[in-house]
């Protein structure tokens, strides 16, 4: 049950993504251009997922179970650190120079698009990379 609820929230997530043009580079770059031709339509989708996330995040904060039975997770940490921030810059970074950030590459791969699979296979390299750090650090 576990795994067809996830699958369907991921098809829903990707379905979204679609409808509002998220998984299209040209339009997040359309969004971050402000000095050329602004598309503000990403603002409304983040309003959007502002207006619906607050309060599932304000109800799931008070349970301790899901809606499924299973254990609430929730980030445990809140504090803005210097990982946090260079990580954000990172993901800001690749996200302007591709038009792409995880959710929408991987969807984009589902759609065929061709500069979706190089930035699939950078996100891939760059979690490698992260990883190989992260066991380093912890010999």
């Amino acid at each position: 049950m576990n795994i067809l609820t996830a699958l369907l929230a991921g098809l829903l997530f990707g379905f979204g993504l679609l409808v509002s043009g998220m998984a299209n580079p040209a339009k997040v770059l359309g969004f971050l251009d402000l000095a050329g031709i602004w598309d503000p339509s990403l603002a409304f989708v983040m309003v959007g997922a502002i207006l619906v996330g607050v309060p599932a995040f304000w109800m799931a904060k008070r349970r301790s179970l899901s809606l499924l039975g299973l254990p609430m997770q929730l980030p445990a940490q809140a504090a803005v650190t210097l990982r946090l921030v260079l990580g954000s810059a990172a993901f800001g970074v690749g996200w302007g120079l591709a038009g792409f950030c995880p959710g929408p590459a991987l969807v984009a791969i589902g759609a065929g698009y061709a500069k979706a699979f190089g930035f699939g296979a950078a996100m891939i390299a760059g979690m490698l990379v992260f990883d190989l750090f992260e066991r380093i650090k912890k010999h």
